[in-house]
């Protein structure tokens, strides 16, 4: 490991646990063999346990040239991609469905995430170590305090599962916060049932000014005098909604706007 150095501007913690590291490949829940992409190996302490799995055909893409070489040298059987994974078209590494595992950098794991959800019909499943407090978030079911647009734009299409937290003395160099490994295994929606744009911009609005009620924090949206305001839907607060609740209010909004 002393070949790779942690880069802060990439986020890098590497993990250093090995029976962390076995958990967190054997979270991948597989029945048959499968397409899979470890986003930013580093060194290789995932990627090993993945290797040894025969119902993984793995890839991994990494950004560091640093971890690329050292990847080169000691797991000369990996397929690995040179790119940022937030730019990369991943059809050109897996034309079909794939899963996605990875130790994701902190300060990119939401795009990630969003970049997940724009592939969501390709990505089955999707295991990954990421920020407690983001874990949380994203696991959180209406009525929490910690459900948020990312709770809501997730779980509209994934069925999320906290699995466990990870402590941060694993890490080289430790993190000052402590981790945990989430679930995203697809649902069967296919379709919302409303305009999935709008879906977006209801949320985001909504969850821009959390503390308000609908009928304060949608103005933006809305208007400030449109009658659907006399909804008593519009007496909650977005995290009282659960995702069908947003689907519907998204409709609503739809005809009040156009009307």
């Amino acid at each position: 490991m002393a070949q790779v150095r942690a880069k802060k501007y990439l986020g890098q913690h590497f993990l250093r646990d090995m029976e962390v590291a076995h958990r967190i490949a054997g979270s991948l829940e597989l029945t048959e063999r499968a397409c899979v992409l470890e986003i930013g190996p580093g060194t290789g302490v995932l990627t090993q346990f993945l290797l040894n799995n025969d119902n993984i055909n793995l890839a991994a893409v990494e950004i560091d040239t640093e971890s690329i070489e050292f990847l080169n040298t000691n797991y000369p059987e990996l397929r690995l991609v040179n790119a940022d994974f937030l730019k990369i078209d991943v059809s050109t590494i897996f034309p079909d469905k794939f899963n996605i595992i990875g130790n994701l950098p902190y300060n990119i794991s939401s795009q990630i995430f969003f970049k997940i959800l724009e592939n969501r019909d390709r990505i089955p499943q999707a295991v990954c170590m990421i920020q407690k407090e983001v874990a949380e978030r994203m696991a959180a079911v209406h009525g929490n305090k910690t459900y948020g647009i990312l709770s809501v734009l997730m779980q509209a299409f994934y069925s999320i599962d906290y699995l466990f937290t990870v402590h941060e003395h694993v890490f080289d160099p430790p993190p000052k916060v402590k981790s945990a490994v989430i679930r995203l295994t697809r649902n069967n929606v296919n379709k919302l049932g409303c305009d999935e744009q709008l879906f977006k911009a209801v949320v985001k609005t909504a969850f821009n000014q959390r503390r308000k009620t609908l009928r304060n924090s949608l103005k933006p949206l809305v208007g400030k005098e449109n009658p659907i305001y006399a909804d008593p839907l519009f007496d909650k607060r977005p995290e009282q909604l659960s995702v069908s609740a947003f689907v519907d209010l998204t409709n609503r909004i739809e005809i009040a706007i156009r009307d």
